[in-house]
């Protein structure tokens, strides 16, 4: 699937997001974590950057998406152009998309639909945790009350990279 641009805003650039979604992955990898990394764009602009931080914060639902996704909420809530007329943000992220370097879990990916994330590009499938293609369609599913649009594949060799890396040095100290 790929992402149609809302009237009146130009296509976002998936490579430029992702790249910058790579650096976070990158911050991550230098301090111990799994390389994942995500930002979400409101009106092509980066409103959030996180990466994974659950060894940091010793919290297993830190992930980079669950962590970006707050801080998205976070940031539009505060941002009088993302508040419809006479009303309150009340941190949905509608017109949002997360660029992420790997599928989301099933955490992540249920944490997009309550979000109400309209977009979501990763870079690499998850064939063990992935709930948005690999394993599960989570951000796709008729049931549910939102549905995410979902782009995969972009860099996924860029962001394969990372991760095959940080895996073969875990293997590696562990003999």
């Amino acid at each position: 699937m790929s992402i149609k641009p809302s009237r009146g805003v130009e296509k976002p650039d998936h490579q430029h997001f992702m790249k910058e979604a790579i650096k976070q992955a990158v911050q991550a990898l230098e301090k111990g974590e799994v390389p994942v990394g995500a930002v979400v764009v409101w009106k092509n602009k980066i409103v959030a950057r996180a990466h994974n931080q659950m060894e940091t914060l010793r919290d297993p639902t830190a992930h980079a998406e669950m962590i970006a996704l707050t801080q998205a909420s976070e940031t539009l809530a505060g941002m009088e152009e993302a508040r419809p007329k006479d009303k309150s943000h009340r941190g949905s992220l509608e017109g949002a998309t997360l660029y992420v370097t790997l599928e989301p879990c099933p955490m992540c990916a249920g944490a997009l639909v309550m979000t109400k994330c309209e977009n979501l590009v990763f870079g690499a499938l998850d064939p063990r945790a992935g709930a948005c293609r690999s394993l599960y369609h989570i951000t796709e599913d008729d049931r549910l009350n939102h549905r995410v649009k979902v782009t995969g594949g972009v860099m996924a060799d860029e962001t394969k990279f990372l991760l095959s890396e940080f895996f073969k040095q875990l293997r590696k100290e562990k003999r």
